[in-house]
């Protein structure tokens, strides 16, 4: 990825404009997350939550591509989440459950660090908001604690679809998330009134489930004739016009080839005119 893919958040940190995500992967994280890095991605997401992501797997792979390429830590954005007790399997829980909120992030960082064989993260994420407003401010000032002590260079949330809720958080956060990232689907309307909010306040956006979601935009013929003239697929028109509306897509793809094209969405650029056609999708 060259220098012009990448975007600064609210909190300074420089992000590429699209990001690896690794969910879903299990014994193959590894090899996919080599590949990835390999391939030219810079950025990615995973959990410290065992029930749906490898995370000490996504540790191995960037270990091998950082030997290989010669990259230093330094040159990747590497983000994982803090998941809350209900988003856990019981059996594999990485932290000790009976312990306080606090002390549970604690250890879950903990465990992501030793797990991706780093000294700080550039991320770390709140999986989702805690059922109680006042547990939610206990785990995020908990996140503070590692944020202001260089172990996380910013902090954000995910499936958080309140604005409400989203914006309690914003107010009575010491250490305001840089991040919000959700699934991207027309049964929220595309958060429009959330990624308001975070546009007014350099909050980077992030979307996951971007494609699967929306076979209905990929398939429509405002997005088919640009992928003609620019001889693109639809999911590259797709893409290329989130990231020109600042939106960071995460793409979990297990084929090179689609690697390949998701980071040579920054080779072309729409216009706005076909910016506003795709916002009426929306």
């Amino acid at each position: 990825m060259s220098s012009n893919d990448f975007i600064l958040s609210a909190a300074g940190v420089r992000m590429p404009g699209i990001i690896y995500g690794t969910a879903w992967k299990q014994e193959r994280t590894a090899a996919l997350v080599e590949q990835a890095l390999t391939l030219g991605f810079r950025g990615i997401d995973t959990a410290c939550q065992p029930k749906h992501y490898h995370e000490a797997g996504v540790g191995e792979g960037v270990s091998a591509a950082c030997r290989t390429l010669g990259l230093e830590r330094s040159e990747l954005y590497l983000q994982t989440k803090f998941t809350p007790l209900n988003g856990h399997d019981p059996l594999r829980i990485p932290y000790d459950p009976k312990a306080g909120l606090p002390e549970q992030v604690a250890q879950s960082f903990q465990v992501s660090l030793k797990n991706l064989q780093t000294d700080y993260l550039d991320g770390l994420v709140l999986h989702s908001p805690l059922a109680d407003r006042a547990q939610l401010l206990e785990v995020w000032q908990a996140l503070e604690v590692i944020q202001q002590s260089g172990g996380a260079k910013q902090l954000g949330i995910s499936n958080c679809y309140d604005p409400a809720l989203f914006e309690f958080l914003y107010d009575n956060a010491t250490v305001k998330p840089a991040v919000l990232q959700n699934r991207f689907y027309a049964d929220t309307g595309y958060d429009k009134q959330l990624r308001a909010f975070c546009r007014q306040r350099q909050i980077v956006y992030q979307s996951f489930w971007t494609l699967t979601a929306n076979p209905k935009i990929l398939a429509d013929a405002a997005v088919k004739t640009l992928a003609e003239k620019y001889q693109r697929g639809p999911a590259q028109i797709f893409f290329r016009y989130l990231t020109q509306i600042g939106i960071v897509p995460l793409t979990g793809t297990t084929s090179a080839e689609h690697i390949l094209e998701d980071l040579a969405i920054f080779e072309f650029e729409l216009t706005s005119a076909e910016c506003e056609a795709l916002e009426a999708l929306l």
